[in-house]
Protein backbone atom coordinates (compact mmCIF):
# COMPACT_ATOMS: atom_id res chain seq x y z
CA UNK A 1 0.00 0.00 0.00
CA UNK A 2 1.51 3.31 -1.04
CA UNK A 3 1.06 6.40 1.09
CA UNK A 4 -1.23 8.88 -0.74
CA UNK A 5 0.95 11.79 0.51
CA UNK A 6 4.57 10.71 -0.05
CA UNK A 7 4.15 7.46 -2.08
CA UNK A 8 6.25 5.52 0.43
CA UNK A 9 5.33 1.82 0.40
CA UNK A 10 5.68 1.00 4.10
CA UNK A 11 2.94 1.69 6.62
CA UNK A 12 1.49 0.20 9.76
CA UNK A 13 -2.11 -0.61 10.58
CA UNK A 14 -3.45 1.30 13.59
CA UNK A 15 -7.03 0.08 13.62
CA UNK A 16 -9.13 -2.54 11.79
CA UNK A 17 -12.93 -2.61 11.74
CA UNK A 18 -15.38 -4.82 9.90
CA UNK A 19 -18.21 -2.81 8.34
CA UNK A 20 -21.88 -3.85 8.13
CA UNK A 21 -21.55 -4.71 4.45
CA UNK A 22 -18.67 -7.11 5.19
CA UNK A 23 -15.90 -4.82 3.99
CA UNK A 24 -12.88 -4.07 6.20
CA UNK A 25 -11.83 -0.53 7.09
CA UNK A 26 -8.23 -0.05 8.14
CA UNK A 27 -6.66 3.09 9.61
CA UNK A 28 -2.99 3.26 8.55
CA UNK A 29 0.04 5.39 9.32
CA UNK A 30 2.89 5.97 6.87
CA UNK A 31 6.26 5.02 8.38
CA UNK A 32 8.04 7.73 6.34
CA UNK A 33 5.94 10.92 6.67
CA UNK A 34 3.74 9.81 9.62
CA UNK A 35 0.57 10.80 7.71
CA UNK A 36 -2.56 8.84 8.51
CA UNK A 37 -5.06 7.53 5.97
CA UNK A 38 -7.87 4.99 5.75
CA UNK A 39 -8.32 2.12 3.34
CA UNK A 40 -11.41 0.08 2.61
CA UNK A 41 -11.01 -3.55 1.60
CA UNK A 42 -13.83 -5.38 -0.12
CA UNK A 43 -14.05 -8.87 -1.50
CA UNK A 44 -14.22 -8.92 -5.27
CA UNK A 45 -16.68 -11.60 -6.29
CA UNK A 46 -16.75 -12.59 -9.93
CA UNK A 47 -20.25 -13.48 -10.99
CA UNK A 48 -20.86 -15.78 -13.94
CA UNK A 49 -22.28 -14.69 -17.26
CA UNK A 50 -25.98 -15.20 -17.90
CA UNK A 51 -26.82 -17.00 -21.15
CA UNK A 52 -29.97 -15.43 -22.58
CA UNK A 53 -32.59 -17.29 -24.68
CA UNK A 54 -31.15 -15.93 -27.90
CA UNK A 55 -27.63 -17.09 -26.99
CA UNK A 56 -26.27 -13.69 -25.95
CA UNK A 57 -24.13 -13.59 -22.82
CA UNK A 58 -24.23 -10.76 -20.34
CA UNK A 59 -22.75 -10.32 -16.86
CA UNK A 60 -24.99 -11.19 -13.90
CA UNK A 61 -26.48 -8.04 -12.41
CA UNK A 62 -27.90 -7.80 -8.91
CA UNK A 63 -29.50 -4.50 -9.90
CA UNK A 64 -31.42 -6.16 -12.74
CA UNK A 65 -32.76 -8.85 -10.37
CA UNK A 66 -33.65 -6.16 -7.82
CA UNK A 67 -35.60 -4.11 -10.39
CA UNK A 68 -37.52 -7.19 -11.55
CA UNK A 69 -38.40 -8.15 -7.98
CA UNK A 70 -39.46 -4.60 -7.13
CA UNK A 71 -41.78 -4.54 -10.13
CA UNK A 72 -43.33 -7.87 -9.13
CA UNK A 73 -43.71 -6.80 -5.48
CA UNK A 74 -45.15 -3.37 -6.25
CA UNK A 75 -48.09 -2.49 -3.93
CA UNK A 76 -47.56 -5.70 -1.93
CA UNK A 77 -46.79 -5.86 1.81
CA UNK A 78 -43.13 -6.69 1.16
CA UNK A 79 -40.33 -4.52 2.52
CA UNK A 80 -37.28 -3.46 0.56
CA UNK A 81 -35.18 -5.37 3.10
CA UNK A 82 -37.02 -8.60 2.22
CA UNK A 83 -36.46 -8.00 -1.49
CA UNK A 84 -32.77 -7.23 -0.95
CA UNK A 85 -32.46 -10.42 1.13
CA UNK A 86 -33.87 -12.41 -1.80
CA UNK A 87 -31.35 -10.77 -4.15
CA UNK A 88 -28.50 -11.68 -1.77
CA UNK A 89 -29.70 -15.30 -1.52
CA UNK A 90 -29.84 -15.57 -5.30
CA UNK A 91 -26.37 -13.99 -5.67
CA UNK A 92 -24.94 -16.35 -3.04
CA UNK A 93 -26.55 -19.31 -4.78
CA UNK A 94 -25.05 -18.30 -8.13
CA UNK A 95 -21.54 -17.86 -6.70
CA UNK A 96 -21.77 -21.15 -4.76
CA UNK A 97 -22.47 -23.01 -8.02
CA UNK A 98 -18.92 -22.20 -9.11
CA UNK A 99 -19.78 -22.00 -12.80
CA UNK A 100 -18.63 -19.42 -15.36
CA UNK A 101 -22.04 -19.31 -17.08
CA UNK A 102 -25.62 -19.87 -16.00
CA UNK A 103 -28.70 -20.16 -18.25
CA UNK A 104 -31.22 -17.33 -17.84
CA UNK A 105 -33.95 -20.00 -17.59
CA UNK A 106 -32.35 -21.48 -14.47
CA UNK A 107 -31.89 -18.04 -12.92
CA UNK A 108 -35.55 -17.20 -13.63
CA UNK A 109 -36.71 -20.43 -12.01
CA UNK A 110 -34.68 -19.61 -8.90
CA UNK A 111 -36.22 -16.13 -8.73
CA UNK A 112 -39.70 -17.63 -9.08
CA UNK A 113 -38.96 -20.13 -6.30
CA UNK A 114 -37.89 -17.32 -3.98
CA UNK A 115 -40.96 -15.23 -4.89
CA UNK A 116 -43.30 -18.19 -4.34
CA UNK A 117 -42.07 -18.40 -0.75
CA UNK A 118 -42.34 -14.63 -0.28
CA UNK A 119 -45.70 -13.72 -1.83
CA UNK A 120 -48.10 -15.56 -4.17
CA UNK A 121 -49.28 -12.42 -6.00
CA UNK A 122 -45.72 -11.23 -6.64
CA UNK A 123 -44.88 -14.74 -7.85
CA UNK A 124 -47.78 -14.74 -10.33
CA UNK A 125 -46.83 -11.27 -11.58
CA UNK A 126 -43.23 -12.32 -12.17
CA UNK A 127 -44.21 -15.64 -13.74
CA UNK A 128 -46.67 -13.97 -16.12
CA UNK A 129 -43.90 -11.72 -17.45
CA UNK A 130 -41.02 -14.19 -17.27
CA UNK A 131 -42.75 -17.13 -18.90
CA UNK A 132 -44.20 -16.25 -22.26
CA UNK A 133 -47.68 -17.75 -22.35
CA UNK A 134 -49.44 -18.23 -25.69
CA UNK A 135 -52.84 -17.29 -24.32
CA UNK A 136 -54.82 -16.83 -21.11
CA UNK A 137 -55.91 -20.48 -21.06
CA UNK A 138 -52.28 -21.69 -20.88
CA UNK A 139 -51.68 -19.26 -17.98
CA UNK A 140 -54.76 -20.54 -16.11
CA UNK A 141 -53.74 -24.17 -16.67
CA UNK A 142 -50.27 -23.45 -15.30
CA UNK A 143 -51.77 -21.85 -12.19
CA UNK A 144 -54.11 -24.81 -11.68
CA UNK A 145 -51.19 -27.24 -12.00
CA UNK A 146 -49.31 -25.27 -9.36
CA UNK A 147 -52.34 -25.35 -7.03
CA UNK A 148 -52.54 -29.12 -7.37
CA UNK A 149 -48.83 -29.40 -6.58
CA UNK A 150 -49.37 -27.32 -3.44
CA UNK A 151 -52.25 -29.54 -2.25
CA UNK A 152 -50.14 -32.69 -2.50
CA UNK A 153 -48.01 -33.13 0.61
CA UNK A 154 -44.38 -33.76 -0.41
CA UNK A 155 -43.85 -35.86 2.75
CA UNK A 156 -46.78 -38.13 1.92
CA UNK A 157 -46.76 -39.28 -1.73
CA UNK A 158 -50.36 -40.53 -1.57
CA UNK A 159 -53.25 -38.22 -2.30
CA UNK A 160 -56.03 -38.08 0.32
CA UNK A 161 -59.10 -40.22 -0.21
CA UNK A 162 -61.40 -37.47 1.02
CA UNK A 163 -61.78 -34.19 -0.80
CA UNK A 164 -59.44 -31.48 0.31
CA UNK A 165 -60.19 -27.77 0.44
CA UNK A 166 -57.49 -25.20 -0.33
CA UNK A 167 -56.43 -24.94 3.31
CA UNK A 168 -55.22 -28.54 3.09
CA UNK A 169 -57.73 -29.83 5.67
CA UNK A 170 -60.32 -32.54 4.92
CA UNK A 171 -63.84 -31.21 4.47
CA UNK A 172 -66.52 -32.32 6.94
CA UNK A 173 -69.31 -33.12 4.51
CA UNK A 174 -68.92 -36.07 2.19
CA UNK A 175 -68.24 -34.95 -1.35
CA UNK A 176 -66.89 -37.04 -4.13
CA UNK A 177 -63.64 -36.19 -5.80
CA UNK A 178 -64.19 -35.60 -9.53
CA UNK A 179 -63.26 -38.66 -11.55
CA UNK A 180 -63.92 -41.16 -8.74
CA UNK A 181 -66.87 -43.48 -8.15
CA UNK A 182 -68.64 -43.88 -4.89
CA UNK A 183 -69.62 -47.36 -3.81
CA UNK A 184 -72.36 -48.14 -1.40
CA UNK A 185 -71.89 -51.12 0.90
CA UNK A 186 -75.48 -52.17 0.04
CA UNK A 187 -75.09 -52.22 -3.75
CA UNK A 188 -73.72 -55.27 -5.56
Amino acid sequence: MKCPYCAHSDDRVLDTRVQKDGSIRRRRECLECKARFSTLETLMVSFPFVIKKDGRREPFSKEKILKGLQAACQKRPISLAQIEAVVERIATWIVSRGENEIPARLLGLRVMTELKQLDDVAYIRFASVYRTFKDVQEFVETLEDMEMADIADPNNPQLPLTSVNYSGKPEDDEKTIPGTRTTSPLSN
